[in-house]
């Protein structure tokens, strides 16, 4: 497919991007941060991207949704991380609607997604135990137990754990630690008792937090795919997270430059402006370049996901390995060409590379992408 938008997708990222401008930009984000709020995130806003169609801009219209696809939440994706704008998408569509639409029986698809929809019901996964990400060094136990079963341990960097009212759990039911066989997938009620959450702030002020499950009880009803057979969906979902996280890093990272470049003709240094300084305007040039190149990658990549390719593994981890190399080069370049105000708390490029370093390693961060990439080309 041509690496261009058509109308409908030009409307919609303008939409987005004039939308979020007014309603939740980086004032906004500062202002959760320093407030401490409860939620993490505005509701009432919540409430109005819902009615907006973005909450079910990826879910199928049997289901309750647009069935717009995932170049559509990309887009809003890309515009959110250009305001860097707060809100449970990630979480609850990007990953936790998706579980849901690739794996889910059919009750659990008609019971949850119109309400995922709707804005009206949280859904977040909790898969990582470790410092990083390492899905196959899955070790929480699922020990059957009659019709359910009974699951033990502990998750972390949950995304909008303790506002989520579902949790979809990775657990082992078979196989040790390192086995990318034996995982299964668990659809829990977060007020489900022996299920605790602890909320953790992220540098980049967003919603994360630890899961522990205590002896908890759950039907086999809500097994989420086969026994045994999780991977296979999280390998999918991941696939989709992967390249939509690489639009929202795509989106701060070019607000960072333009943010950089308008500095660059705006400052002087001894009755010059900096811009005409030839070794920024080199490291300038190469960061336009750069960006050029991950537009094209990540509108592959999504168009991959949505026409059902067969290289959409590779897809997403080249173009998320590369978003990662370069949304970390940028926002440090445009903290460094600011000089000192780009350190201080009170001018927003702080908060650009915060985001990017967060989003960098959520499901797996430039190393972690280039190994996948090479051990799906059998090396």
């Amino acid at each position: 497919m041509p690496l261009v938008l058509n109308e409908e997708q030009e409307m919609l990222k303008s939409s987005a991007a004039g939308f979020l401008a007014e309603k939740a930009p980086v004032s906004a984000l500062r202002k959760l941060r320093d407030d401490r709020d409860a939620a993490g995130f505005s509701r009432a806003l919540w409430e109005e991207m819902s009615e907006m169609g973005w909450a079910g801009i990826a879910i199928p219209e049997a289901y309750g949704g647009l069935e717009y696809g995932y170049v559509g939440l990309g887009l809003i994706l890309e515009e959110m991380g250009r305001q860097l704008s707060v809100s449970p998408l990630q979480s609850s569509v990007m990953v936790g609607a998706s579980l849901i639409n690739i794996g889910g029986s059919e009750a659990h698809k008609r019971t949850l997604l119109p309400a995922v929809a709707e804005g009206k019901l949280l859904i977040t996964l909790a898969l990582q135990e470790g410092l990083h990400h390492a899905p196959e060094k899955t070790a929480l136990k699922a020990i059957a137990s009659g019709d359910n079963f009974i699951l033990t341990g502990k998750k972390v960097l949950v995304m909008d754990a303790h506002v989520a009212d579902k949790i979809v759990v990775a657990a082992r039911t078979s196989g040790n630690a390192g086995d990318a066989e034996g995982i299964s997938l668990f659809l829990l009620d977060a007020k489900t008792e022996g299920l605790s959450r602890e909320r953790v702030i992220m540098v980049d002020s967003r919603n994360s937090g630890n899961v522990v499950l205590d002896n908890v009880s759950v039907s086999k009803a809500d097994l989420i795919g086969d026994l045994n057979g999780g991977m296979a969906i999280l390998e999918q979902v991941l696939d989709i997270a992967n390249a939509c996280l690489s639009a929202e890093l795509l989106g701060l990272s070019l607000q960072a430059y333009e943010a950089t470049i308008e500095y660059l003709k705006q400052r002087s240094q001894f009755g010059v402006l900096i811009g005409s300084f030839q070794a920024l305007q080199h490291r300038a040039a190469d960061m336009f370049a750069e960006l050029e190149l991950c537009k094209s990658m990540v509108l592959a990549s999504l168009q991959a996901i949505d026409n059902g390719e067969d290289n959409v593994s590779l897809m997403a981890a080249a173009t998320k390995a590369k978003l990662c190399e370069v949304a970390e080069r940028v926002t440090n370049e445009a903290v460094q060409m600011h000089g000192g105000i780009g350190m201080t708390d009170e001018f927003d490029m702080g908060f650009y590379m915060k985001r990017a370093r967060v989003a960098q390693q959520t499901f797996g961060g430039y190393s972690y992408q280039l190994d996948r990439f090479a051990s799906l080309n059998g090396f």
